[in-house]
C-alpha cells in the first residue's frame, strides 16, 4: 500500500451524478464526504478518501452539464449574409467552451492544476466519451502531465460504481472522433440547408407560425428523413383508392360450440367470378372435413429492453412520448432505480447477476409472487434470456436496479415506466406461454375454408406481462371425413382500406430500421417535427404532415432526388460506426459525406423553382420585398470594401442585375452590370488577372436589339476591372434596370448613355435602331414615330396602327385601344406573337422619350404584363415568363391575375362583348 496519497480529479456528466458517484464511494472511505462550492454554483465539488487497487487516493469530484464545448463557424461565418450558405461546406469551424459554462472550465483548470490523474466518468456511449475529450483538452490545457482514466458503469448502484472505480480503463479517441465527424456534418449541412430555404421562402409566402417574422425553417440530416417517413404514409393514404372486394364466409354450431370458416382464397375483386363460386357452394352445400391439425403452440417473451424498445412500448402502452419516455428514465437511472437508459444493446454479458436482481424484486406486493415462482427450481418458471443481436458493448439493457414500491416524489408515470421496466425483465428470463392449436379444414364444393382454435396450457412469463394477450376460442370437435351443412353461408363485400397514420411506435421503428440517428436521439428528431410545425400528432399519437412539412419534402422530391429519403442518412451513421471501430478515418468520412451534400445543395439552389412551385400550393404569396437566396446568387469575389464577406451577383427587386456585398446594408459595395443583360449565371472559371481573388467569371446573355451588331449576344466576362467589353458594354447601355412599362417615375433609372473616355481613345455612341450616332436604341425617335411611314388616320383600329419592335422578342407590335372604365380611350402597344405577352401604354413611351420618367402608372391597368405558367397550382413567381407556357396570364396593378382577354382584338383591358372592333362591325 502506497503512503502518499494522489489527488484524483473526478469529473462526471451531470451534478446530479456527480453527488451519487461520491456519496457511494465515500461511505467505502470512511473519511466521510466534504462539499464546498465550485466556480459555477449549480457544479459542485466533493471530497473524499477512497482506495483505488490499494492506492491511497484523495478524489475531488465536480461535475459539467453534458456538452463542455460548442461546435460553429468563425465569426466571419455566423451571419446569415455573411457568405453563400455554400461556402459553409469549406468555411472553418472551431470547437470553443460558450459563455454560460466558463466557471465550468475554470473550476476544471483550478482542480486539475493541483491534481496527478483525471479520472472521467462520463456516460459510456459515443457522446460520453466525446463530452470526456473535452474534459481533457480543458484539464491538459491547465496540466499536461495529467495521468487519465475513463469509469465505465451502467447503474448508480454501488456494485457497479465501486467495480468501475477499481477497473479504470484509458478513454477511447474512435468514439470521439465519430461524434466529431457526425457534428461537423451536421452542422454544415443544417446550417446551409436552413440558410437556403429560409431565405429563400420566409418572405416569399404568407406563413403563419406565430412568430412569422423570427420564422427558421430548419434543415436537418436526420430531422429531414424523419419528415420524409409521414410523408410518404400521408401521401400512401391520400393515393388510395377504395376497391371492393367479396368474400365467401361459412359458420358451423353445434352443442360443443360455434366454429367460424374463412375461405382460403381470402377475397376475390371480380364479383361475377364471386358469384359464380358462391352459386356452387350453395348447390351443393355439404362440408366435408379434409383435415384436422393439433399441435404445440409457444409464445415467447420479448428480447431484453433497450432504448427503442422502451420508447415503443412506453408509446404502444401508455401513450407517452418518446421524448416524454426518456426524460422520465433517466431521472428514475439518476436515482439509481433503472439502469442507464440509452442503450443499443438487447442481451445480457454471461458475466450478469439475474437472479439477483429478480431476488431485489421478491418483497414487492404485485409482482413479487412471480418473481419468488422464478427463483423456485420446483416451478421450472427459469429461463435464460433470449439474445436479440444487438450489442453497443458500452451497456447493458435496461433493468431494474433498485428496489421500489413507488417514491413520494414520483409521478404516475414514473411509477409506470418503473412498473414496465420490471415486468419486462421478469417476463425475459421467463418461459414461453403454451397452447394447444387446432386446425380445421373443409371442403365445400371443391373451395376450401379454415377454422383456427386455441387453449392456452400455461401461462407463464404472460401472467407478469400484461401487456401481452394470446386469446383464442376453443373449437367443437371435428373428424377427418365427417361432413355437415354449414348453419350460415354468405357472400360479404367489403372495401380495402389505406394503411393508418404512422405512431410513434411504428415511427421509431421506420427510424431504427433506416438507421436515422442514435437510440439516445431518435426523439429529439420526432419532438424537432413537431417544435417546428413540420408535423402534428393526435391523441392516438399518430402523425400528419402539416401543409409546411408535406410542402418541403414535395419541393425536393420534385427535384429529381430524395433528401427526405433516408438513404443518405443512413449511409452516414454507417460511416460515423465505421470511425468509432477504426476501420475508417474521421477526415475521410468527413471529406465524402461533404462532397455529397454539397453536390445535393448546389443542385437543389439551381432548382430552387420547383421548392417554390411546391410552396405556393398551399401558402399565398406575400407582397413583402424577398430577400436573402431570391435575389443573391453565387459568389463572384471576395469583397475588398470591408474585406470580411463575399460579393455574390444579385437580382434587385426591380430586376436589374449587379454584384453587391452580402454584408449589406453593413457594407454597400456594388458592381453594376449593364442594363441589357437578360441573363448572367456564375461559372467556376476564375480571372487570371484581378485581384483580391479568386474572382469568378460570370456567362452573360444580353438582349440583341439592346447592344450594338458587332458585339456577341454570349459573352464570358469578369467584372474584377479588367474586362473592356463588358466596360464598354455598360457605357454604351447604361446600368440597372431597362426601360419598361409599368415601373414608376423615378424608378429603375439608368445613366443617360453619353461618350466616354475608356483608356486612351473616345468611343461615340451608335443607335443600334437607325445606325445614327449621338443616341443610343432606348432614345431612338424613330422607334416611336416612323419617319418614312405617314401617321395612321385610322383611329382605335388595331389592324391599320402605327407598330413598334417588341423588345422581349424583337417582332412587330400594334395599337390598340383600351375600353375599361379607368382606362377608355387610353391607347397602347402589343407584340402580336401569340408566345409573347408584351404590351406597353402609349404614353409611357412618349413619357420615356421626353425624359420624364419611364411607365407612369395610370389607373388599375398600368402595369407590364408578363405571361407566366399555370397548371395545378404550381405557378412561376410573378413577374417570370416560361419558355414553353401555353397561354399568356395578366396581371393587374394588385397583382390579381386577369382570366382571360378579348379573342377580338386581343385587348387585355376588356372581352369581346364590349369590344369596339366588334361594334364596329356589328354596325
Amino acid at each position: 500500500m502506497s503512503g502518499r496519497a494522489i489527488r484524483v480529479l473526478n469529473v462526471a456528466e451531470k451534478p446530479s451524478v456527480a453527488k451519487s458517484v461520491a456519496e457511494i464511494l465515500s461511505r467505502r472511505g470512511g473519511g466521510g464526504m466534504r462539499v464546498r462550492d465550485g466556480r459555477s454554483r449549480y457544479n459542485r465539488v466533493f471530497e473524499f478518501e477512497y482506495m483505488i487497487r490499494n492506492q491511497r487516493c484523495f478524489m475531488v469530484m465536480t461535475s459539467v452539464t453534458g456538452h463542455l464545448m460548442e461546435l460553429d463557424f468563425d465569426e466571419r461565418y455566423k451571419k446569415w449574409h455573411s457568405c453563400d450558405p455554400a461556402a459553409l461546406y469549406q468555411a472553418p469551424v472551431r470547437k470553443f467552451v460558450p459563455q454560460d459554462k466558463l466557471d465550468i472550465r475554470r473550476t476544471l483548470e483550478e482542480e486539475a492544476r493541483k491534481c496527478e490523474w483525471l479520472v472521467l466518468w462520463l456516460d459510456c456511449d459515443r457522446e460520453g466519451e466525446n463530452i470526456a475529450y473535452e474534459v481533457i483538452e480543458v484539464c491538459t490545457g491547465a496540466k499536461s502531465n495529467l495521468n487519465i482514466y475513463r469509469a465505465h458503469f451502467s447503474a448508480l448502484i454501488e456494485r457497479e460504481i465501486h467495480e468501475a472505480a477499481q477497473n479504470l480503463v484509458r478513454p477511447n479517441k474512435l468514439f470521439a472522433d465519430a461524434v466529431d465527424a457526425r457534428q461537423e456534418i451536421d452542422l454544415r449541412i443544417g446550417a446551409s440547408f436552413t440558410r437556403f430555404q429560409t431565405m429563400l421562402l420566409k418572405d416569399a409566402f404568407i406563413i403563419d407560425l406565430g412568430e412569422e417574422r423570427n420564422l427558421v425553417l430548419s434543415y436537418g440530416p436526420c430531422q429531414f428523413p424523419t419528415l420524409g417517413f409521414i410523408v410518404e404514409r400521408y401521401w400512401e393514404i391520400q393515393a388510395h383508392e377504395p376497391e371492393e372486394f367479396w368474400t365467401v364466409n361459412c359458420s358451423h354450431t353445434s352443442e360443443e360450440g360455434t366454429a367460424s370458416f374463412t375461405w382460403l382464397r381470402g377475397h376475390l375483386f371480380d364479383y361475377a367470378s364471386a358469384i359464380v363460386i358462391y352459386e356452387m357452394c350453395t348447390e351443393e352445400p355439404t362440408a366435408t372435413v379434409i383435415n384436422v391439425k393439433n399441435h404445440e403452440k409457444f409464445k415467447y417473451p420479448p428480447h431484453p429492453l433497450n432504448t427503442i424498445e422502451l420508447q415503443k412500448r412506453a408509446s404502444r402502452y401508455y401513450r407517452m412520448s418518446s421524448e416524454h419516455t426518456m426524460k422520465v428514465a433517466e431521472e428514475l437511472y439518476q436515482a439509481g432505480f433503472i439502469s442507464y437508459p440509452r442503450t443499443e444493446t438487447d442481451n445480457f454479458s454471461p458475466n450478469t447477476d439475474l437472479a439477483g436482481i429478480v431476488r431485489d424484486q421478491v418483497e414487492h406486493p404485485v409482482w413479487g409472487p412471480y418473481a419468488q415462482r422464478l427463483l423456485d427450481p420446483d416451478a421450472r418458471l427459469w429461463r435464460n434470456p433470449s439474445n436479440g443481436g444487438h450489442d453497443d458493448k458500452a451497456h447493458p439493457p435496461i433493468h431494474p436496479t433498485k428496489f421500489s414500491t413507488g417514491q413520494s416524489n414520483w409521478t404516475q408515470d414514473h411509477a409506470k415506466l418503473y412498473e414496465l421496466v420490471v415486468r419486462h425483465f421478469l417476463a425475459c428470463v421467463s418461459q414461453p406461454a403454451v397452447g394447444a392449436e387446432t386446425t380445421v379444414e373443409i371442403d365445400i364444393a371443391g373451395e376450401q375454408f379454415q377454422a383456427n382454435g386455441r387453449a392456452i396450457i400455461a401461462k407463464n412469463y404472460l401472467d407478469v406481462y400484461r401487456f401481452d394477450s394470446w386469446g383464442g376460442s376453443l373449437l367443437p370437435t371435428y373428424t377427418v371425413g365427417q361432413q355437415f351443412i354449414p348453419t350460415s353461408l354468405t357472400l360479404d363485400s367489403g372495401v380495402t382500406r389505406p394503411p393508418p397514420l404512422l405512431s410513434e411506435a411504428d415511427l421509431l421503428s421506420c427510424m431504427d430500421k433506416a438507421g436515422i440517428g442514435t437510440d439516445a436521439t431518435m426523439h429529439d428528431h420526432i419532438k424537432k417535427l413537431l417544435d417546428r410545425c413540420y408535423a402534428t400528432k393526435d391523441a392516438n399519437t399518430r402523425f400528419s404532415p402539416t401543409n409546411l412539412g408535406e410542402a418541403l419534402v414535395m419541393g425536393y422530391d420534385d427535384m429529381g432526388y430524395e433528401l427526405w429519403k433516408p438513404y443518405l442518412r443512413s449511409m452516414m451513421e454507417a460511416d460515423m460506426r465505421a470511425v468509432s471501430m477504426g476501420t475508417k478515418a474521421k477526415s475521410q468520412v468527413l471529406e465524402i459525406c461533404l462532397q455529397q451534400m454539397k453536390a445535393c445543395f448546389l443542385d437543389a439552389r439551381t432548382n430552387k423553382a420547383k421548392l417554390l412551385d411546391a410552396m405556393q400550393l398551399f401558402f399565398q404569396r406575400s407582397n413583402r420585398p424577398q430577400g436573402g437566396d431570391v435575389n443573391q446568387g453565387a459568389v463572384v469575389r471576395p469583397c475588398g470594401a470591408c474585406c470580411e464577406s463575399d460579393m455574390a451577383l444579385k437580382r434587385t427587386p426591380n430586376s436589374s442585375l449587379m454584384v453587391g456585398c452580402m454584408s449589406y446594408p453593413l457594407c454597400r459595395n456594388v458592381v453594376w452590370l449593364p442594363g441589357s443583360i437578360s441573363e448572367a449565371s456564375v461559372t467556376n472559371n476564375i480571372c487570371p488577372t484581378c485581384t483580391p481573388g479568386p474572382v469568378f467569371m460570370i456567362q452573360f446573355k444580353f438582349r440583341r436589339l439592346e447592344i450594338p451588331p458587332n458585339y456577341d449576344v454570349d459573352h464570358l466576362g469578369c467584372i474584377g476591372g479588367c474586362d473592356t467589353i463588358l466596360r464598354e458594354l455598360t457605357e454604351m447601355c447604361g446600368r440597372g434596370p431597362r426601360n419598361s412599362a409599368g415601373t414608376g417615375r423615378g424608378q429603375g433609372g439608368r445613366e443617360t448613355p453619353r461618350s466616354t473616355t475608356s483608356g486612351t481613345h473616345s468611343r461615340l455612341l451608335f443607335c443600334t435602331n437607325c445606325n445614327q450616332p449621338g443616341h443610343s436604341f432606348d432614345d431612338c425617335p424613330s422607334r416611336f414615330v416612323n419617319p418614312r411611314m405617314p401617321q395612321s388616320t385610322h383611329s382605335n383600329n388595331g389592324r391599320y396602327s402605327d407598330q413598334l419592335p417588341c423588345r422581349q422578342c424583337g417582332g412587330p407590335c400594334v395599337q390598340r385601344t383600351a375600353n375599361t372604365e379607368n382606362n377608355r380611350g387610353r391607347k397602347f402597344y402589343k407584340c402580336q406573337s401569340e408566345n409573347c405577352g408584351f404590351f406597353i401604354w402609349e404614353d409611357s413611351i412618349l413619357d420615356n422619350a421626353t425624359g420624364q420618367g419611364v411607365g407612369r402608372a395610370r389607373g388599375r391597368g398600368a402595369r407590364t404584363v408578363t405571361a407566366s405558367r399555370s397548371g395545378r397550382g404550381r405557378g412561376r413567381a410573378r413577374g417570370q415568363r416560361s419558355a414553353n407556357s401555353d397561354g399568356v396570364t395578366f396581371v393587374t396593378a394588385t397583382g390579381e391575375p386577369v382570366s382571360g382577354r378579348c379573342f377580338i382584338c386581343g385587348d387585355p383591358s376588356h372581352f369581346a362583348n364590349t369590344c369596339p372592333e366588334r361594334v364596329r362591325v356589328d354596325a
